[in-house]
């Protein structure tokens, strides 16, 4: 039987990137994303779940998010779960299960880009992973 680890979560930012090096020089950024489920109980109430979410980003697109997001920033990401487990420095074992991106899209905010600068106006959106844009088609037809 063949293994499969992929998983797609759309959520906002707990906390701003933190972007660091590893010794050879690749950059690492982390965060964590809140995830939301609403449903309803049998009895009939409305209920929302929130699972807070470790993210790690490796290379280009972690220089990437730590530029252009921050804190409640909305993003969707694609990768894989990885659990990592250490050792504290009081002999204490510690085990994290965590999401490694491989693909972060960001989805903008609802006040219209603030906190991006003016550098964002002039940057690609496609260089950034946002998917395309039907904003600016004039047609009638729906691209799905």
């Amino acid at each position: 039987m063949a293994n499969y680890n992929r998983v797609i979560l759309a959520g906002n930012l707990t906390r701003d990137p933190e972007l660091r090096h590893i010794p050879s020089g690749q950059p690492v950024v982390h965060f964590g994303v809140a995830v939301n489920r609403n449903f309803i109980t049998q009895t009939g109430e409305k209920k929302e779940e929130v699972s807070f979410i470790p993210i790690i980003v490796w290379g280009k697109q972690a220089e990437s998010c730590n530029k252009y997001l921050s804190k409640g920033s909305p993003v969707l990401l694609e990768g894989r779960i990885q659990q990592r487990s250490w050792v504290t420095t009081s002999g204490e074992k510690r085990s994290v299960l965590e999401v490694v991106a491989d693909r972060v899209q960001f989805l903008g905010r609802r006040d219209a880009h603030e906190g991006y600068g003016d550098e964002y106006q002039e940057t690609n959106k496609s260089d950034m992973g946002y998917p395309p844009s039907y904003e600016d088609d004039k047609g009638d037809d729906v691209p799905f």
